[in-house]
């Protein structure tokens, strides 16, 4: 990612932290924000989530008058970040980004907490989603997904997928896509997108589910070759890559990021925090601005992020169960 990313969040906030009048007549009527309000961050700094969340968090620190702050607590495939702040005061002053590995978790590894993020997080809104780009090394003799699948089937065992890590949602993608299909693949799973998107564009593996601002420069360079989006519509950037669903009807995937409180976070408070979210995400600047790093933004209300959790709970569980998905 670039360097610049890392400081978007930042910007602004010297202006931002004159307001103590405001939070004293907060504390004084008992409202809030009367104070900082900390977003921790299940990632490190520097990339798509992070970079995200300090955008959000910019904007909402306009909206609530006090600063918002991102603490990037990684570890543990986000369940570090999701159990603080699930264990902390309900009060609206600690929250958290999740991501689709809260679904993922409770079925890859139950023995994290929080186990039922479902109840022990209280849902605010979405922030973002992405959907990934099947991309192919030229040295593989197809243009298209229909294409693929019939090389796959008649060489079985042959084509390699590569991931990030097994349990990423790129390596569920691909599961899925396997179920869906019935074809013979090899999942070489590695430890982060970077070796695994090296080892794809030199040709020792075939094929990557990716994010699109993590494809773009293999494809940008014709190192890759892509062949469709895991999204139901063509994608801006990407006019001439169709919608996965044209050949397997109803595939749709997306990595998906949301902000949610400790469970019993007052209602109100709930209220202002959602309002002030869908301020950031509903920013044409700060939309714009995360457009141009391949992220798209989305609002989306506390039902729908539930919603959201809730299925891919589902869903996800289902794919590591039919595949027998373990961590070593």
């Amino acid at each position: 990612m670039n360097r610049r990313m890392v400081l978007t969040g930042s910007m602004g906030l010297p202006a931002l932290l004159l307001a103590p009048g405001a939070a004293r007549a907060q504390d004084a009527s008992g409202a809030w924000p009367a104070r900082a309000v900390t977003i921790v961050e299940g990632y490190p700094p520097g990339g798509v989530t992070d970079l995200a969340s300090r955008a959000v968090a910019e904007r909402m620190t306009r909206e609530l008058a006090v600063p918002v702050v991102i603490e990037n607590r990684p570890g543990a495939a986000t369940s570090v970040a999701a159990t603080a702040v699930a264990r902390a005061r309900p009060d609206g002053y600690t929250l958290v980004m999740g991501t689709t590995t809260l679904a993922i978790n409770q079925t890859l590894q139950p023995n994290l907490t929080p186990k039922d993020p479902g109840r022990e997080l209280d849902p605010i809104g979405m922030v973002f989603q992405t959907p990934f780009i099947l991309h192919v090394h030229p040295s593989l003799p197809v243009s298209t997904t229909a294409e693929l699948i019939d090389y796959a089937k008649a060489n079985p065992g042959k084509v390699s997928f590569a991931s990030p890590g097994t349990g990423a949602v790129s390596h569920l993608c691909l599961e899925l896509f396997k179920a869906r299909t019935g074809i013979d693949i090899v999942h070489v799973p590695y430890r982060g997108g970077a070796p695994a998107a090296l080892d794809l564009r030199q040709g020792r593996v075939h094929a990557m589910f990716q994010a699109p601002q993590e494809a773009a420069p293999t494809l940008r360079e014709g190192a890759t070759r892509g062949l469709s989006v895991t999204a139901p519509q063509r994608l801006a950037d990407y006019p001439d890559l169709p919608p996965i669903g044209e050949t397997l009807p109803g595939f749709e995937v997306f990595f998906w990021q949301g902000l949610f409180a400790p469970a019993g976070t007052p209602g109100p408070v709930i209220a202002r925090a959602a309002a002030a979210l869908r301020a950031a995400t509903e920013d044409p600047t700060i939309r714009a601005r995360l457009a141009e790093q391949g992220v798209q933004l989305v609002s989306g209300d506390a039902e729908v992020l539930r919603r959201t959790l809730a299925a891919d709970t589902a869903r996800w569980g289902s794919v590591i169960r039919e595949a027998n998905i373990r961590l070593e």
